[in-house]
């Protein structure tokens, strides 16, 4: 990674702060999920000509197929059927039938050949040595690969490694040896005998699936066809846990894997993949109309919230509307009250009665599940339920009334019922993954009191971490990490030349896409404020060669490119007016006057 060292710099303090406070981008988080903590987002629905985007899995979707299609797939019953093998044990009871059965068949073949145990035992090493997280995620990235895989025999990624989604980069050297166990237990004579069982489960989710869609369609009064050239795609697999949802963004291809149980997948989870499917294009085009609640973000920094909604308008607009929209179309466990036919006008006062007692208890209860989404950090859900409620009366489309809903927003007063909400303490997901809640330490307890602002607790243990050298990979990967906080702490205590140094030397030692796109990303602001364009656009590009995958980096990056980073009271043309200066804030100490806040980025 080539980098450009710059030595002097003379951006206000008070401007680096704006800078440090508008994104704070958190290391190693390559993924993300729509649906559940073990999907990931890869890339967005619109794609820029200045970056290379993952393409879609050329196996997986045909051009030519339908819209919305529900599949299976050989190279992810041959990953699925590896990972069991190397002790994938995750939701085994619950599993069909299938799993075990196939988990059988691959046992009785082993035990009759030396050469397929041999071969078991190196692609079984492989990912053990490979294990990150100790969780789902783990699964995750092998799932990833293998809906690039061509078919079997070959076994081979569909399109150039550069091309395909990071997490999956990370364990591609593994191909060769799935190729060599799948061919010591002939894992394709196995498939040949269970592929009828996963027809008919394909029958049995037909149903379901199109009932699902058709609701959401029929709700949010948007025919299928509307979404012409775009995807979504369901890929069945029973061998993995019943409970693990793979929701993944391909460009313009949502795909989501799931594994069936008499007859039945987390529809609900599926339908949360499929409503960002239908929405986010709805939104991802008023993308500078909904910056504008950039103030909210400030009031959401306590809330256990991930990264991308804390620091993406875009992203937490997108996540509130579907909750919204989840919370007013929920099931919500009361039974339903219709009054009886052919009642006596004398008795409609009482049945009117019931009816209303019947529908307030239905709202409590959806009320309840918007009152929760808020205190967790989802906190424009309720404008949008409210939005919602004057919607179902009215006939057009969400297409048609998304403008109105996010124009209309009064920002000022969604700032201020975030700042009365007291959020929960730990998200959703932390308590379904954990037992008991994580206990941060080390770098990610220094990300966490940097994201809380306390940059002195921040700074002393990223520069504790600098002070243990070894050899290792994970080492390396600390130092780069540890050099990338002490870089936003320089940043938002105005002190440029050290996060100058720090972001080089993050730049320097990592291989994380993440950590180097956004130290190429703030050395361009950084520039930008300093009005050197020219060098500015070269550290986009940059940011944008590292490939991150993901929707925050890329566009704070093309923005970049486009337009140059400002803050309020700041321009490059005034400064080249100061006295012929071209440095920005020369008519005052660094920090001083009243320099706003940063322009979204």
């Amino acid at each position: 990674m080539q980098f450009s060292f710059f030595r002097s710099y003379s951006v206000p303090a008070a401007l680096l702060i704006c800078l440090g406070v508008a994104l704070l981008p958190k290391p190693g988080r390559t993924q993300s999920s729509p649906s559940s903590s073990s999907g990931s987002r890869q890339s967005s629905s619109s794609a820029s000509s200045a970056i290379q985007q993952e393409k879609a899995p050329t196996f997986l979707i045909d051009p030519a197929g339908p819209t919305i299609s529900l599949v299976s797939s050989e190279s992810v019953f041959f990953m699925a059927a590896t990972l069991n093998v190397c002790g994938y044990d995750e939701g085994l009871e619950d599993s069909a039938p299938v799993r075990k059965r196939v988990r059988d068949d691959v046992n009785q073949a082993l035990a009759k050949s030396e050469d397929a145990r041999a071969k078991r035992d190196k692609v079984c090493l492989f990912i053990a040595q490979h294990r990150m997280t100790g969780s789902e995620k783990d699964i995750s990235q092998y799932i990833s690969l293998a809906l690039y895989l061509s078919p079997p025999p070959e076994l081979e990624t569909s399109v150039d490694l550069p091309e395909m989604p990071p997490d999956s980069t990370q364990v591609v050297e593994v191909v060769p040896l799935l190729r060599d166990f799948a061919a010591a237990v002939d894992l394709h004579g196995i498939w040949l005998t269970v592929h009828h069982i996963y027809d008919e489960e394909t029958d049995r989710l037909h149903d379901p699936l199109s009932k699902m869609i058709v609701g959401t369609n029929l709700y949010l009064k948007m025919p299928a066809s509307t979404y012409d050239g775009r995807r979504f795609v369901v890929v069945m697999e029973p061998l993995l846990s019943p409970k693990l949802v793979n929701a993944r963004i391909y460009g313009t291809e949502y795909v989501v894997v799931v594994s069936p149980v008499n007859g039945t997948i987390p529809m609900s989870a599926v339908r949360h993949t499929y409503l960002h499917y239908v929405i986010e294009p709805l939104l991802y085009t008023r993308a500078n109309a909904i910056d504008r609640e950039q103030p909210i973000m400030k009031e959401i920094r306590d809330a256990p919230l991930e990264f991308r909604f804390r620091s993406d308008t875009v992203a937490l607009t997108v996540e509130c509307l579907i909750k919204a929209i989840e919370a007013r179309t929920m099931g919500t466990g009361v039974p339903e009250y219709k009054i009886p036919a052919g009642v006596e006008r004398s008795d409609l006062p009482r049945y009117e009665h019931e009816r209303q007692v019947y529908e307030e208890k239905v709202n409590a209860v959806k009320w309840a599940t918007v009152k929760h989404d808020m205190t967790q950090g989802f906190v424009l859900t309720q404008y949008f339920y409210e939005q919602l409620i004057q919607f179902e009366k009215d006939p057009a489309s969400l297409r048609d009334t998304i403008g109105e809903m996010v124009y209309s927003m009064d920002v000022e007063q969604q700032v201020h019922r975030a700042r009365q909400i007291e959020f929960d303490a730990q998200a959703d997901g932390d308590v379904l993954q954990r037992s008991k809640p994580r206990v941060l330490t080390g770098l990610d307890l220094a990300e966490a009191r940097l994201a809380a602002g306390d940059m002195a607790t921040a700074s002393a243990l990223a520069r504790q971490s600098l002070t243990v050298h070894t050899d290792t990979l994970e080492s390396v990967a600390d130092e780069a990490r540890a050099n990338f906080v002490l870089a936003r702490a320089a940043i938002m205590t105005g002190r440029p030349e050290e996060a100058i140094d720090r972001f080089q030397k993050t730049i320097a030692t990592s291989k994380e896409p993440r950590l180097l796109a956004w130290s190429h990303i703030y050395l361009g602001r950084m520039l930008d404020l300093d009005c050197k364009r020219d060098q500015a656009v070269s550290e986009y590009n940059q940011a944008l060669a590292a490939r991150d995958g993901e929707q925050d980096t890329r566009l704070a990056a093309e923005r970049g490119v486009k337009a140059a980073y400002t803050v309020n009271g700041h321009s490059c043309e005034d400064a080249e007016d100061d006295s012929g200066s071209d440095v920005p804030g020369k008519s005052g100490p660094p920090g001083s006057g009243q320099l706003g806040t940063p322009k979204p980025q």
